[in-house]
């Protein structure tokens, strides 16, 4: 009867062991040459066959073949995949296998059946197995006991350190990124000789990986914690260019890209988002890569900021990835989490073992050749006996004794006499058996010393090391950035400008240079403005400079938040974009009001007005956190829509103006502060086809005209003064005398005589004028012509510009 066997040991048992299989047999490097087993017996199967650097290609079937039916009991897809890998220079930074043929791409394609394919070892691969015939390391029974393969491959190379490994075993994984291998030789020859070398002694010759892919690296405290811990990350940031094409239009050529990341999924994303319109300004993508290198060509459309859509490319694309680096590897058959001078000692200690391991076997072999050429040298000098002895004796076995007992000989010079040669009678011969003698000695002299003095044995070290450096470095091909990218401001790149942003009614955005609207004198007919459609005209104008932000109030009580550079530039007469493309409104939903603000208070509030007649009054600081989809900012009654927001204190007086001609003054403080999501309470009780078309908010600093135009071009300045301030819900008082001749009133501002006004017509007309070529009169007035309209033509808009010693 078997034993009764617990379930819970069993499984536990069986996992630790898988555990150790994958962890030691297939996911983690040795940390002595940095490979995995599968590596490890691609590169001994090609040595065994033959199939070195110098040797002609041959077919990666053949190869992999060999693999699984020898040394590697799983599948060939896997083995060929793993081949493959190490032949490709965009993935190893110094390659193991000279492939010939279709290995893959960067763009992800599959490499070509591997009975298509040639392969053999690189050169460098062949420093990876020097010295193996002369028992420099451990061999260990091959799966079916019928062969023997080596536990570890008796590298000259640091391998771990230069082409890295990445791999996921079970509760664990590695990721070491691939380096320079003249600095990583540098820093083990200062190791070396310094054996207490700390982590930053190191990093004056290792600063940072070295990518096969190039660009650039920087976040030196991740890769400073990684060298000292095992973890840490680090970014990686695309070499992109700026070419100019013409004059007035640039192109942003991508030429380097992140280590591990598909060139072809990189463009198809860069293309999505051009497509979605969240990257404005590009005209043309195209991939113009070649066997020279890559090349992702971006063509801007004109006016377009090359260094905007640089850096949204970085946010919003794999043009800038991190690495996480986690330096995991096996260690006496223990995975272990190493610190690159853990990394460097465990190589060196493996390059002395494998020196000392060599160095006795050619030992063992100068000092049994030395043994031969005392025992020729003895026959040499009785030759005329030795010749005696052997013709007297009748066989082999007899000469063979005979010269044992005549001239004390060993056996094995005894048979070495016997096997010589006549012409080694000559001189010449004899001399040259002297010569290598002497050489012979010598070498064991030297055997013999690296042996028993550690000086000597680190000496043939720095040599080898050197020999590598020498035969095998390459300039380094990634470049370390001191500083963090990331921390520079876009708006540093961005000249602060003022400039006029104009929307339309159907919700055309543009920002255009101030300096191109001309000053004119009040009643001219303008320039022309924005080339909209007959059914669309402008509805919103901000004056502002390019660094501010802009806050976006849509009609359903919604906000969102640009900065004034993100709208795209347009000429004068342009339309512009439509909002869509920059922010995602719902359907009938569009800008009713937008706010610049240059350095707003947090302590300010947020005033919100409708067009019948509520108010709300909100802390600025509940809309700090902006969302990329907008925030409720006010809820609205059915029928009702926001129609103006102001920033402003506990100081200020509210004056609201109607289409009639009405307008109400009162405190500020009459609002009780509310939430984001509260209604808001009554301003002003409206007339039956009122509504509320601008408000206006008194400060106490020099602006104390309220100025007010109509639809048909009448403009009024008068004291605010003449304006009584009244209780908050009040029906308010007469601003402006309304009639057919001058039309509805359009809206409302405070201005003094050193503002300057703009002004928007449904002709799509541009007029800018000074303020004090207004005269101040009445309340109850009607005013005086600021715009000369033609028929049916009406004012749709209007700004003050702010003059910048007023700021």
């Amino acid at each position: 009867m078997k034993d009764n066997i617990s379930i819970e040991q069993e499984i536990k048992k069986s996992y630790l062991e898988y555990s150790l299989s994958v962890i030691i047999g297939r996911a983690i490097p040795d940390v002595r040459d940095g490979l995995k087993p599968v590596h490890r017996r691609i590169l001994f199967a090609m040595h065994e066959l033959g199939n070195t650097f110098n040797r002609p290609y041959k077919k990666s079937a053949r190869v992999v073949g060999d693999v699984i039916g020898k040394y590697h009991p799983h599948g060939d897809s896997a083995v060929y995949d793993a081949l493959v890998r190490m032949a490709q220079d965009f993935n190893m930074r110094d390659p193991l296998v000279d492939g010939q043929g279709n290995f893959g791409s960067i763009d992800g394609d599959a490499p070509a059946a591997m009975r298509y394919t040639e392969a053999r070892m690189s050169r460098l691969a062949g420093e990876f197995l020097a010295d193996i015939e002369k028992k420099t390391v451990n061999f260990r029974a091959n799966y079916d006991n019928t062969l023997h393969e080596p536990e570890v491959l008796p590298t000259k190379v640091p391998n771990i350190l230069i082409n890295g490994s990445a791999g996921i075993a079970v509760g664990m994984a590695t990721n070491i990124p691939p380096h320079n291998l003249e600095e990583v030789v540098n820093a083990l020859l200062y190791v070396l000789d310094n054996p207490e070398a700390t982590v930053n002694d190191i990093m004056k010759f290792v600063r940072g990986p070295d990518l096969p892919t190039g660009a650039y690296i920087y976040n030196m405290k991740g890769i400073r914690e990684a060298y000292e811990t095992g973890r840490g990350s680090f970014k990686i940031r695309s070499k992109v260019e700026v070419e100019s094409r013409n004059k007035n239009y640039d192109s942003v050529v991508i030429t380097e890209i992140p280590y591990a990341l598909n060139k072809s999924n990189l463009v198809e994303k860069i293309g999505v988002l051009i497509n979605e319109k969240k990257i404005e300004g590009i005209s043309d993508l195209r991939d113009e890569s070649d066997r020279n290198g890559i090349r992702i060509v971006i063509d801007l459309k004109k006016g377009a900021i090359a260094d905007v859509i640089i850096n949204k490319l970085y946010k919003m694309t794999s043009l800038e990835t991190s690495f996480g680096i986690n330096m995991m590897a096996v260690v006496n058959n223990r995975p272990q989490l190493l610190n690159i001078r853990d990394i460097m000692i465990h190589f060196l200690e493996h390059r002395k073992e494998v020196i000392i391991r060599r160095s006795r076997f050619d030992l063992e072999k100068a000092e049994h050749r030395a043994h031969i050429l005392e025992g020729l040298q003895i026959a040499l000098d009785n030759i005329d006996e030795v010749v005696r002895l052997i013709r007297s004796s009748s066989t082999p076995a007899e000469a063979k004794e005979k010269l044992i007992n005549a001239f004390s000989l060993s056996p094995i010079q005894s048979q070495a006499i016997l096997d010589m040669r006549l012409q080694r009678l000559t001189n010449l011969e004899r001399e040259k058996l002297l010569e290598e003698y002497k050489e012979i000695l010598k070498k064991i002299e030297y055997l013999k010393s690296i042996l028993e003095n550690i000086q000597v044995l680190k000496g043939v070290i720095r040599e080898e090391l050197e020999y590598i450096k020498k035969t095998y470095s390459t300039p380094r091909k990634t470049v370390i950035m001191d500083h963090d990218p990331g921390s520079i401001d876009v708006m540093d790149m961005i000249p602060d400008e003022d400039v006029v942003l104009t929307m339309s009614r159907n919700g055309y955005f543009k920002r255009t240079l101030l300096e191109v609207f001309h000053q004119q004198k009040r009643g001219g007919k303008g320039i022309a403005g924005a080339n909209v459609s007959e059914k669309d005209f402008i509805s919103t104008l901000i004056t502002t400079s390019n660094h501010q932000d802009i806050y976006l109030f849509s009609n359903k009580g919604r906000v969102y938040k640009l900065k004034a550079y993100e709208i795209p530039e347009g000429l004068r007469t342009a339309r512009g974009v439509h909002i869509n493309n920059l922010l995602p409104l719902s359907k009938d939903e569009y800008i009713a009001t937008a706010l610049s603000e240059r350095n707003m208070n947090p302590e300010s509030f947020f005033l919100f007005v409708t067009k019948r007649g509520l108010v709300k009054r909100t802390a600025v600081e509940l809309y700090k956190n902006m969302r990329s989809m907008g925030l409720i900012a006010v809820n609205l009654k059915d029928e009702d829509e926001l129609i103006g927001v102001r920033v402003v204190n506990a100081e200020s007086r509210i004056v609201l103006s109607t289409r009639d001609g009405y307008a109400i003054h009162f405190e500020c403080t009459d609002i009780r502060p509310s939430g984001r999501n509260a209604m808001g309470v009554k301003g002003i009780s409206l007339r039956k086809t009122d509504r509320v078309v601008s408000v206006v908010i008194v400060n106490g600093d020099d602006r104390n005209d309220l100025f007010s135009i109509s639809e048909k071009g009448f403009g009024k300045k008068t004291s605010l003064e003449m304006y009584k301030v009244q209780s908050r819900g009040g029906k308010g008082i007469i601003n402006m005398k309304v009639n057919s001749r001058i039309g509805q009133v359009v809206g409302s501002m405070l201005l003094n005589d050193n503002d300057e006004l703009i002004f928007f017509t449904s002709a799509n007309k541009i007029i800018r004028t000074t303020a004090a070529d207004i005269r101040q009169v009445g309340r109850s007035t009607m005013g005086v012509k600021m715009v000369n309209l033609d028929q049916d033509q009406k004012v749709i808009c209007f700004d003050i510009i702010i003059q910048e010693n007023q700021l």
